[in-house]
């Protein structure tokens, strides 16, 4: 199959801490945005910065998506994955890094079964692989799939070819095998494995008696009528046209997944894995320019849509754009799956023009009786924000650093900003790993929450007190 083991590199874990260390700048409590100097931290006085871990070699390219299990934290990077050990969270120690690369790696963990996407053209399977053209049939884009039941050790066991790539991925579990949403678009005629319209998803079936025999075993169609052509709004603003999905999220217990799809949002009935029906659609051409990810509530009546205006290279936190562009959009979820539209919700702080800023990737901060959720805002950094009031959300708290990076030279700042058992772990594109605390006294119940394991695209229900 062309598949070789891959030898994890291990390391001890090294980093900073935030508070006394030499060549950080001081933290400025209470300041953000353009009140800040170049790679200044700025934070709410209830969020603590407790350490970071800057990218190493041979992993040391953009860092991306995080998942959880047990006492690990497990980083996508494009040029592969680290595994850090976080049973003590504010020294964090590396037990590995893995040197496969492939644009975004988005990662989910299931078990001992770690899924990685990769979402550039390579020369073959490998880790080893090479950058090859997408026009060229042979090029190779898709899952790979480690067993990572020694994480100082992971081994590469598979990997299965998605049309059009990964460019992210969602676990569907079930009692003997793993469902694996593949999510990807741009298709182009001159693509032999992207062919337009790939109005569809890739469906990998993951045996876990077997998972060497994981294979594509589904490529829905989800918008048979084309779904959003794209185009301009009369203020002259695009908005993409929907050839696939950006990400989905599941909600495994209630059987339904949100997808955000382009230029659609949309609800998936998911009762059969392998078949999932689209049940609902909603677009806003007015204010949302790319559809991007989405998070349900815990009781699972309100979803969090972001719209990620400029692919996340762009300045677009501050007066000019406005506070609608860019932004989540939250709406009410009914009994019967219906969305409505409530408002939107982006952070208050204005960016300079040299930081690219727009919502990304975030999870819930599990509360009985409230609706809190820790997000990412690329330069923008990490927001602390309650929407418990679907009309009224607002921020609670927020950890940033000023500018460090060049807009047009791809930017920098926070790509996945998730809540696992009591403390905040980002992925920062150019930073590193980052971990924080949030002290605010009103959401101290949320750290009785103890997960086991945490895919933030594969929503658990919290049992919250």
């Amino acid at each position: 199959m062309g598949v070789a083991a891959v030898a994890a590199l291990a390391a001890s874990g090294w980093g900073v801490a935030s508070a006394g260390a030499a060549d950080v700048e001081p933290e400025a409590v209470g300041k953000s945005g353009t009140q800040l100097a170049p790679d200044q931290i700025g934070r709410s006085k209830n969020v603590q910065h407790l350490f970071n871990i800057p990218h190493i070699t041979p992993v040391d390219s953009t860092g991306s998506d995080i998942t959880f299990s047990g006492d690990k934290a497990f980083v996508g990077n494009y040029d592969g994955f680290v595994i850090y050990d976080v049973s003590t969270p504010a020294s964090p120690k590396v037990l590995s890094r893995v040197l496969c690369p492939g644009s975004q790696n988005d990662i989910t963990i299931s078990g001992d079964l770690l899924y990685l996407s990769t979402d550039s053209s390579r020369s073959d399977t490998s880790c080893e692989s090479t950058t090859s053209p997408t026009t060229l049939k042979a090029s190779w884009e898709g899952i790979k799939i480690f067993d990572v039941s020694d994480p100082t050790n992971p081994v590469y066991i598979k990997a299965v070819e998605t049309k059009c790539g990964s460019h992210t991925n969602t676990l569907v579990p079930s009692e003997k095998s793993d469902f694996i949403y593949v999510s990807s678009y741009s298709p182009r005629a001159d693509y032999p494995d992207c062919q337009p319209p790939h109005d569809s998803i890739s469906i990998v079936e993951v045996p876990k008696a077997d998972p060497t025999s994981a294979k594509v075993v589904a490529e829905p169609n989800l918008f048979p009528d084309g779904g959003n052509p794209g185009g301009r709004n009369e203020a002259g603003n695009s908005y993409s046209a929907t050839t696939g999905c950006h990400d989905i999220t599941a909600y495994p217990s209630k059987k339904i997944a949100a997808g955000a799809c382009m230029g659609d949002g949309v609800i998936m009935d998911i009762s059969n894995p392998v078949a999932p029906k689209v049940i609902e659609t909603v677009q806003d051409t007015t204010n949302f320019a790319f559809w991007h990810s989405a998070t349900f509530n815990n009781k699972g009546t309100k979803v969090i849509f972001t719209d990620e205006l400029g692919g996340g290279g762009q300045a677009t936190c501050n007066a000019t754009v406005g506070p609608t562009r860019g932004a989540n959009g939250i709406y009410d979820l009914s009994a019967d799956n219906q969305l409505t539209f409530k408002s939107y919700y982006k952070i208050p702080r204005h960016q300079n023009a040299s930081e690219n800023c727009v919502a990304h990737n975030g999870s819930l901060i599990p509360l009985n009786g409230r609706d809190v959720m820790v997000q990412s805002w690329y330069m923008g950094g990490t927001s602390f924000w309650d929407f418990t009031d679907s009309e009224n959300p607002r921020e609670i708290g927020y950890f940033e650093r000023g500018p460090n990076g060049n807009v047009g030279g791809g930017g920098g700042g926070t790509w996945s900003s998730y809540y696992y058992n009591g403390h905040v772990f980002s992925s920062d594109l150019g930073k590193g790993f980052d971990v924080l605390k949030i002290t605010d006294p009103s959401l101290k119940k949320a750290a009785d929450v103890k997960m086991d394991e945490l895919n933030p695209q594969s929503q658990p229900v919290y049992q919250t007190r």
